[in-house]
């Protein structure tokens, strides 16, 4: 049985009246151990007989048996399988991979195999050591001269055995003594035992082999009979199963790094894309939800278990000047239940002075239940009693920035001071409280009780707003229900407001809910165009590195192998971006916090953006790395 069968071989391209037929009826068959010359001019038709023999192209008609199994229909990656196994290729123009050493050169069809990096680069140093380039194994291919790298195409071809040695004008680019050296080096190859198959336009290249073929416009013009070589051993080498996924994934990463770290400059451009992109989305986020924590804190500062009355109709923006609310209205609302306390509110801006000094604040009358509700603390001395109230007590508390302006050094407690010329004692000092919701000063103010603060200092008969603190949180929404059916009776007209201070925490956290997802959208765009700028570079790589596909091809990747690789490549420049944009993204944070801008970390905008980028290198990987998958074997080596 031959080793190699042909018979009514066609090949075609083109169609309709551009069809050319390159190989017209051919039939051939080659033993095992023979060394085989197919010789023919420029256009013969001789390199198209070597891509469908070594399973690099198909033919388009006709039954190619290998080993006496039809193989003519087979798959890309069926295809591939046998390549790898059985197949080892030499060609004119050495078809080295240039970002590779030469031992890594020769590695790369066991890359394939499932063999361990560490056997394979023994064979690999072996078969170098056997060709005389020991002492050149880590020198790159610009660094060799013609006929060294001839020789590490052959250890290449050799390093899964090479049963079938497929040489196509191995002498074609180099000097006669090294063209000689090549020869004798194939020869040697056939004495022990590997079936040479020489693709030369040279006779006296061709004279060396046991028969010539002779081709011309496709056809066979000489084929003499087949030698039978029966004492000679196949001397195959390979791996017999696929290797396992996970080995392939990290041979995947391995040569993807090699790949970036040679085009360091192009990776450096691609990664700016992504780093711009994640470092955009976690500042933005961690701004917005700074914003958003500041924000809800101020209002949260106004007791989130607050509901307020304020006087006028629905809709309207009211004010103290409408007479709609009296204190019995206050009483009448303390008596429902789940109301902790109701408080008069009145305010007024007042002129302070102590000793020289003169301040101008606010006075706010209300009730000793003030603190309980507001949820704010004294810092100093104590706050004025239901007795002082009762007894028309001219006492006052004094806020943080006041007591501070006021009697500058001193100690405050105790002290009298006048209020628009109105004699108060300074009985406590508030803790500190900052800015309101509303941007003010929480502390630019005094509270005083609001019997004596309305009766000296306002005098006014009617309401500005009523606080009702609420004991159970969860009801305040039919405690609120309850105040204005409360009210309704009272009033006979609903001409008061009710403010729910828990909804409307609701409301201004969805609003900063809103407001920052569109930071995070107008920062996501940025990571948008990264990732285009991924697949562009991608895309570039893939045409720059057609003929490095075509070689790992001929030498058994299959198509997922190619695809595996370039989207790795694009998966690791994300990833890799990913992490240096959530570094530069804190540090432009942190660097914020220090100008005062209200900063919050957490990590769900860190996964997030990390996985934007991640997935971002896998979509826009993808495209490209199935063009590359997708190359014709014969097309790809024939790149530039």
């Amino acid at each position: 049985m031959s080793l190699i069968e042909l018979k009514d071989i066609y090949r075609r391209f083109g169609s309709g009246d551009n069809k050319i037929t390159v190989l017209n009826n051919v039939n051939l068959n080659i033993n095992q151990g023979e060394f085989v010359a197919i010789i023919g001019a420029s256009g013969s038709g001789k390199s198209t007989l070597m891509n469908i023999i070594g399973c690099l192209d198909k033919p388009s008609a006709g039954v190619y048996k290998f080993k006496g199994k039809d193989i003519s229909h087979f798959k890309k990656d069926e295809l591939a399988r046998l390549r790898r196994e059985s197949f080892g290729f030499i060609f004119q123009s050495y078809h080295l991979i240039h970002s590779l050493t030469a031992v890594e050169n020769v590695e790369v069809p066991s890359i394939y195999t499932g063999e361990t990096r560490a056997d394979r680069r023994q064979r690999a140093l072996e078969l170098l050591k056997s060709l005389g380039l020991e002492h050149r194994a880590d020198f790159y291919p610009s660094q060799l001269s013609g006929g060294q790298q001839q020789r590490v195409s052959i250890a290449r071809s050799l390093m899964n055995g090479g049963q079938i040695i497929l040489a196509d004008e191995p002498t074609g680019a180099l000097d006669s003594k090294s063209g000689e050296e090549v020869i004798n080096l194939l020869l040697k190859l056939c004495d022990l035992g590997h079936t040479i198959i020489l693709i030369t336009h040279d006779t006296k290249v061709a004279s060396h082999a046991h028969r010539i073929i002779e081709i011309k416009d496709g056809e066979i013009l000489s084929n003499p009979q087949p030698k039978n070589i029966s004492s000679k051993k196949d001397n195959t080498k390979i791996a017999k199963k696929d290797p396992a996924l996970f080995f392939e994934i990290i041979e995947a990463v391995s040569m993807a790094i090699s790949s970036l770290r040679m085009n360091l400059f192009r990776t450096i451009l691609t990664l700016l894309g992504i780093v711009i992109g994640v470092a955009s989305v976690i500042a933005m986020l961690t701004v917005g939800d700074g914003a958003k924590k500041s924000v809800l804190d101020r209002v949260s500062s106004m007791g989130t278990n607050i509901i307020m009355v304020f006087p006028g109709m629905p809709n309207s923006r009211g004010g103290s000047s409408v007479e709609t609310l009296v204190l019995s209205d206050v009483d009448a609302i303390g008596e429902l239940d789940n109301v902790i306390a109701a408080m008069p509110e009145a305010r007024k801006s007042v002129t302070l002075r102590y000793n020289n000094n003169d301040r101008t604040t606010n006075l706010n009358a209300n009730s000793w239940a003030y603190p309980t509700v507001r949820n704010w603390d004294l810092a100093k001395g104590v706050f004025f009693t239901k007795e002082d109230e009762d007894n028309y007590a001219k006492v006052v508390v004094l806020g943080d920035s006041v007591a501070n302006d006021l009697f500058e050094n001193q100690d405050p407690i105790g002290q009298y001071i006048l209020i628009n010329n109105i004699m108060f004692q300074v009985i406590g000092i508030m803790s500190k409280k900052g800015a309101s919701a509303m941007g003010d000063d929480e502390d630019d103010v005094i509270f005083a009780p609001y019997s004596s603060g309305n009766l000296h200092i306002i005098g006014q008969k009617y309401l500005r707003n009523v606080r009702i603190g609420i004991e159970d949180i969860t009801k305040i929404s039919q405690t609120e229900e309850s105040i204005k059916e409360l009210l309704i009776r009272r009033h006979g007209v609903e001409d008061f407001r009710v403010l729910n201070m828990g909804s409307l925490i609701e409301n201004m956290e969805e609003t900063q809910n809103t407001f920052t997802m569109l930071l995070g959208s107008i920062a996501a765009i940025s990571l948008l165009v990264g990732g285009i700028g991924v697949m562009n570079i991608m895309l570039v790589s893939v045409t720059e590195r057609t003929k490095e596909i075509g070689i790992r091809m001929a030498t058994g990747a299959r198509a997922k192998n190619i695809m595996q690789q370039f989207l790795v490549e694009a998966l690791i420049v994300s990833a890799f971006g990913g992490l240096i944009g959530v570094f530069l993204g804190l540090s432009i944070s942190f660097i914020l916090s220090y100008f005062e801008i209200p900063i919050v970390y957490s990590i769900m905008p860190v996964i997030l953006a990390f996985s934007c980028a991640f997935f971002t290198g896998l979509i826009f990987g993808f495209l490209p790395a199935r063009k590359a998958a997708e190359l014709n074997p014969v097309v790809a080596l024939a790149g530039e």
